[in-house]
């Protein structure tokens, strides 16, 4: 194992993040904490999605507002959330203010040389524009989201750009590590999970209904979620409830679908110190995700989380289910619904789930690629463009 600074190379990181520092933890998250620990002298500047005060009112909620905060006691963590000023169709002035509101916050931080981590393809073109060192993450391929075209032609450009600018690039699955080395070299590094918070008991949440109870947790989306699915499952347990817990970016048309079914509960996001929680206490744990090119190229965490804890899962063949058929009881959508009905009439004994790996184990890979781009002086380690071998690093 690497010790903590035993190059210095790692004092300033910029990660420009698809996801928000808050309660809700993900991989980014994870992956900063381990950093901040094992790095004493490392500061870092993470870029949160921008107040979009249009989008806000359109939504009839509380505008968020632009800010720079301190996360951690020590100060060496700050989150800065950029104001995205008007929609991207009237023109590149949204997104280049929210490259100048980064560079500002750099220097008003006094960072010198930082790394550039950029989950958030929007930020590529600060690779270009600053010169910093840079690795591309990409842990989701919005390129096969159903995006409007306006807005797929935007992230095909700038992945584009980040896949020949970066110094290291990284991916999460084998999907996106075959789609992504067509032109270049990846490495795979994929999820993780903290086994122990999950095994460790928890009492049942106040807000869990009375059993029986079908739990989903993870965000609600459109493109992952499979709502008609959801609605299946809510009418094959009359006297029971489908739980969802995480945050909500489904449509208008799709929440209302949702809410208008007597048994289908909506929870919201929880505190990552509590989901196990909701996990332990389900009669079952249900992933009705849709099978779609887009969900075949994730390592969904939840997948990882569902290892580590005993209660029956049932989920739709997607990536990071469909490899554990050993584990969860992994069926098309058509037996979907019944198969969750069987499990609540005639629950299954659970145990003996593989132990999955941990994010320590991911971090310590994701600091190694870290390093590498770190200590690139001249941007021709991997700038040069050309189809390359893949190294991974595998669970």
């Amino acid at each position: 194992m690497l010790a903590a600074d035993t190059s210095g190379t790692l004092r300033e990181i910029v990660v420009c993040s698809l996801e928000a520092w808050d309660d809700v933890w993900r991989r980014n998250q994870f992956l900063v904490d381990s950093l901040l620990r094992r790095n004493s002298s490392l500061r870092v500047l993470f870029v949160e999605p921008p107040a979009d005060v249009l989008f806000d009112l359109s939504r009839r909620r509380l505008p968020a507002r632009p800010r720079l905060r301190v996360v951690s006691d020590d100060r060496r963590l700050r989150a800065l959330r950029p104001l995205k000023a008007l929609p991207r169709r009237l023109g590149s002035f949204s997104d280049d203010l929210l490259l100048h509101q980064v560079r500002l916050a750099v220097r008003r931080l006094g960072f010198a040389r930082p790394t550039l981590w950029i989950n958030d393809v929007t930020y590529a073109p600060l690779i270009r524009s600053t010169g910093w060192p840079a690795l591309y993450d990409i842990t989701d391929d919005w390129l096969l989201a159903p995006f409007a075209a306006r807005e797929l032609e935007r992230l095909r450009r700038l992945d584009k750009l980040a896949l020949e600018q970066a110094d290291e690039v990284v991916v999460c699955s084998e999907a996106l590590a075959v789609s992504r080395s067509e032109t270049r070299a990846t490495t795979l590094i994929p999820n993780g999970v903290d086994v122990g918070h999950f095994r460790r008991p928890q009492p049942r949440p106040h807000d869990l209904p009375e059993p029986p109870v079908a739990v989903y947790v993870g965000s609600l989306h459109d493109a992952r979620i499979d709502v008609e699915l959801v609605e299946e499952v809510a009418r094959a347990l009359p006297h029971g409830n489908v739980v969802l817990v995480g945050p909500d970016s489904l449509g208008n048309r799709s929440r209302r679908r949702l809410a208008e079914t007597s048994n289908v509960v909506f929870l919201g996001a929880r505190p990552y110190r509590v989901v196990p929680a909701y996990l332990q206490h389900a009669d079952v744990v249900i992933v009705p995700h849709r099978v779609s090119p887009f969900t075949q190229s994730l390592d969904p965490i939840k997948a990882y989380e569902c290892l580590a804890i005993d209660t029956p899962t049932v989920a739709t063949p997607v990536a990071g289910f469909r490899d554990h058929a050993d584990s969860f009881s992994v069926v098309r959508a058509a037996d979907f619904a019944g198969r969750v009905a069987e499990i609540l009439c005639d629950p299954p004994f659970v145990s003996g789930r593989s132990v999955p790996p941990d994010w320590e184990e991911r971090a310590l890979a994701f600091e190694g690629v870290l390093v590498r781009a770190a200590e690139q002086t001249d941007g021709t380690h991997a700038r040069a463009s050309g189809r390359a071998d893949s190294s991974t690093c595998r669970s």
